[in-house]
C-alpha cells in the first residue's frame, strides 16, 4: 500500500477536524453582514453591480497591482514613476484597482497590527471613491509557506509543500493551509496565491523544487486538494494552483528566462494535470499561468499566459474550470521577452487570462487594455464575462459581505499557542532520515562539544540554540551560501576538538547561482576528512546528498524555517523519531535518469 493509499484514509478525520474550525470561522466572518446589496443574491448582486460599473472600473477590476508603502495614506515616493501617485490609497482609486498584493520589499508586511491596518485602509479607499459602484479588493499574497514566507513569526510559520509532501499526511496539509487561511484573514488578507501544483520531476529545477509537494503526481494532487480545502473552506481566504498548465520539468527561471517545457500531451495527462484536476474538482477560486511554452499544446513560440490553446482551449474546455484565472507577475522575464509591457496585458485576456498580476508598466497597461475594448478587439462581452468571475469570487469568499478585518482579533488569532503546538506537531512529522550509517544518530547532546555550522546565520543559530538546551557544549560557526576557502578551512579548524560536527547546507548542488564557488560541497568534504562524527542536515532541496555521497549521516528538512530547524534539532536528540520519507527521487549527480535514494526511501530509530 502507498503512503498515498495510506494518506486518503485518513484525510476525512484530517477534514472533520478541521471543518468545525472552519464553519466557526466563516460564521464570524459573516456576522453582521446582511448589506442590502448582499440580501439579493450572489447573481443579483454581481449583476446590479455591472449594470452600474463605468468601462474604466471593469477594466480595473481586472489588475492586482504592489503598492509600495506601510499605511494606504502616507506618501510613498516609490509609487510615483509606477502610478504617477504617491499613496497607496491613490494608486487603487487612480485605476479602480481589482485588488492588490504585498511583499516584503513593498513595506507590506511589517507585523500583523500593520498588515491590518494597511489592507482596511486600502479597503476604505476602495469603497470610498466616488462610484455608483464601489467594490472591496482581493488583498493577496504568495504565503505558500517554507521558502516563500512573506509574513514572518509572530505569524505561525509551517515548513512548505515538499516537506509536507514527505509528510505524507492529506489531514497535516489541510491543517497547515488552514492555519495559515485563518492567520492571513485576520490580517485583512484575503487571497493566497497558493497551492503550488507544480509536480517537481527535475533536479535541478531552480524556480519549483521544495515550492513542490512531490515528483509523484498522486501524491502532489492528494495534498493540493487538501490545502485547497484547508485555505477556501476552512480558512475562509481565495487559494490559487499554480503555475498553469505545469512547471515541474524545467532547469529554468522563468523570473529571469522563458523556459520550454519538452512534456508530450501524453506525459502532461500522467505528470502534470493531476494537482490542476484536484485542484478544480476541490472548488479552487484562482488558477494562476505559467510564462513558459509548451510546445505540444501551442508551438507559437507564446508563453501559455498568452496562449488561448493553452488556457481557453485545454483550462477552460478541456478541464472545464471556470472560475479565475489570474497571469504571474507580468514584470517577470519570462513573460516579457516577445511583446511589450502594453501588448502583453492585452493578448493574456484575449488568451482566457481573467486578472492582470504586477504589470510593470501600468499606465501603459491599462491604456492599452481600455483601447482593447474601445475597438473591440477585446469584445464587450468577454470583458463582462471576465469581471463577472472576479465579482463572483468576491461575493462567494465573503469579500463583499465583510471586506474589513477586525484589529482587535489579531492577536487571538495570528500565532496563538494552539497554532504553534499544531505547527510543530505537523513539521515533526516532515524530517527525513535519509543516511545513517555510522550510527551516529540519535545523538546525546549531554556533556558533547558540537560544531554547528554551515548555511544560515538564523538557521546555524536556532539549531545551535536547540542543542544548547538540550546539554550540548555548541560552537555557531555559520558559513553563508557560498562559503569562501577562508571559511571552509576556519570550519575545519574549529571541528578538529568536537565530538560532533553539524553542518547545515542549502541547495549545494547549484553551483550556477546559490553557491558559484561550489564552497558547500567542499564544506562537507573537508569535515569528513577529518574523522570526526558529522552530520549534514540539507535545510532546503534533498538533492544535496548526491554531491558528497561519502557522508555516513544525512537528514532532509526541506526548509530552512526556524519551524523547520525546531523540528530537525528534536529528530538529532531523539525527542522525536523520524518518520518522514522522500517525496521525490534523487538522482545521482550528472545522471539524473539513475536514482541514487527512491521516492518513499526515509529511516527510523
Amino acid at each position: 500500500m502507498s503512503r498515498s493509499d495510506l494518506s486518503r484514509r485518513s484525510v476525512l478525520a484530517g477534514g472533520l477536524a478541521t471543518a468545525a474550525a472552519g464553519v466557526a470561522a466563516g460564521s464570524a466572518r459573516a456576522a453582521g453582514t446582511t448589506a442590502p446589496s448582499a440580501l439579493a443574491g450572489e447573481d443579483g448582486w454581481v449583476t446590479a453591480t455591472m449594470s452600474r460599473m463605468t468601462l474604466e472600473e471593469k477594466v480595473g477590476q481586472l489588475f492586482i497591482q504592489n503598492v509600495y508603502g506601510r499605511d494606504a495614506t502616507t506618501p510613498d515616493s516609490r509609487n510615483l514613476p509606477l502610478y504617477g501617485v504617491a499613496s497607496p490609497a491613490e494608486v487603487v482609486q487612480k485605476y479602480h484597482l481589482g485588488g492588490v498584493i504585498y511583499f516584503a520589499w513593498t513595506d507590506s508586511v511589517q507585523d500583523p497590527d500593520q498588515i491590518v491596518r494597511l489592507s482596511n485602509g486600502l479597503q476604505r479607499a476602495s469603497l470610498g471613491q466616488r462610484s455608483n459602484a464601489p467594490i472591496p479588493l482581493q488583498v493577496a499574497i504568495d504565503q505558500e509557506q517554507g521558502v516563500v514566507t512573506r509574513i514572518g513569526p509572530p505569524a505561525t510559520q509551517f515548513p512548505g509543500s515538499m516537506a509536507l509532501g514527505a509528510g505524507g499526511s492529506a489531514p497535516d496539509a489541510r491543517t497547515a493551509a488552514a492555519i495559515t487561511g485563518r492567520e492571513l484573514l485576520a490580517m485583512g488578507v484575503n487571497t493566497n496565491f497558493a497551492p503550488v501544483c507544480d509536480v517537481n520531476v527535475n533536479a535541478l529545477n531552480p524556480v519549483i523544487g521544495t515550492r513542490s509537494f512531490s515528483s509523484h503526481p498522486d501524491v502532489a494532487a492528494e495534498l493540493v486538494a487538501a490545502q485547497v480545502a484547508g485555505y477556501q473552506r476552512d480558512g475562509g481566504v481565495s487559494s490559487s494552483a499554480k503555475h498553469f498548465p505545469g512547471h515541474g520539468d524545467t532547469a529554468t527561471d522563468s523570473h529571469v528566462a522563458f523556459p520550454v517545457i519538452t512534456h508530450t500531451r501524453e506525459q502532461w495527462e500522467s505528470i502534470d494535470a493531476p494537482p490542476f484536476r484536484a485542484a478544480i474538482r476541490e472548488g479552487i477560486d484562482m488558477i494562476m499561468t505559467a510564462h513558459l511554452a509548451f510546445p505540444a499544446f501551442d508551438d507559437s513560440g507564446d508563453p501559455a499566459t498568452l496562449s488561448r490553446p493553452i488556457l481557453t482551449g485545454v483550462l477552460r474546455e478541456e478541464l472545464g474550470y471556470d472560475g479565475v484565472i489570474v497571469t504571474d507577475s507580468l514584470g517577470m522575464q519570462g513573460v516579457r521577452d516577445k511583446y511589450g509591457d502594453a501588448e502583453v496585458p492585452v493578448r493574456a485576456l484575449l488568451a482566457g487570462v481573467d486578472q492582470l498580476l504586477m504589470s510593470p508598466a501600468m499606465d501603459e497597461a491599462y491604456a492599452a487594455v481600455l483601447a482593447a475594448v474601445r475597438s473591440h478587439r477585446i469584445r464587450p462581452h468577454e470583458l463582462d464575462e471576465k469581471v463577472r468571475r472576479v465579482l463572483r469570487l468576491k461575493y462567494r469568499r465573503g469579500v463583499v459581505a465583510q471586506p474589513y478585518a477586525d484589529p482587535a482579533r489579531v492577536s487571538s488569532v495570528v500565532g496563538v499557542p494552539a497554532h504553534l503546538a499544531a505547527a510543530d506537531a505537523v513539521t515533526d512529522r516532515t524530517t527525513t532520515l535519509v543516511k545513517n550509517d555510522a550510527t551516529a544518530l540519535p545523538m546525546d547532546p549531554s556533556g558533547t562539544t558540537v560544531l554547528v555550522t554551515g548555511y544560515g546565520v538564523s538557521t546555524t543559530a536556532t539549531l545551535a540554540t536547540a542543542l544548547t538546551a538540550k546539554g550540548a557544549t555548541v560552537q555557531n560557526l555559520q558559513t553563508g551560501s557560498s562559503p569562501t576557502d577562508t571559511q571552509v578551512a576556519a570550519a575545519v579548524a574549529a571541528a578538529a576538538d568536537k565530538d560532533v560536527v553539524v553542518v547545515t547546507t542549502m541547495k549545494a548542488w547549484d553551483t550556477k547561482v546559490t553557491d558559484p564557488r561550489g564552497g558547500q560541497q567542499k564544506l562537507v568534504k573537508q569535515l569528513l576528512a577529518t574523522g570526526r562524527t558529522v552530520v549534514v542536515v540539507a535545510v532546503r532541496d534533498p538533492y544535496d546528498i548526491a554531491y558528497f555521497t561519502d557522508a555516513p549521516t544525512y537528514v532532509a528538512t526541506y526548509s530552512f524555517s526556524p519551524v523547520a530547524i525546531g523540528a530537525a534539532a528534536r529528530v538529532l536528540t531523539g525527542d522525536v523519531a523520524p518518520t518522514a520519507t522522500l517525496p521525490v527521487d534523487i538522482p545521482v549527480a550528472g545522471d539524473p535518469a539513475t536514482v541514487l535514494y527512491p521516492f518513499g526511501h526515509g529511516l527510523t530509530y
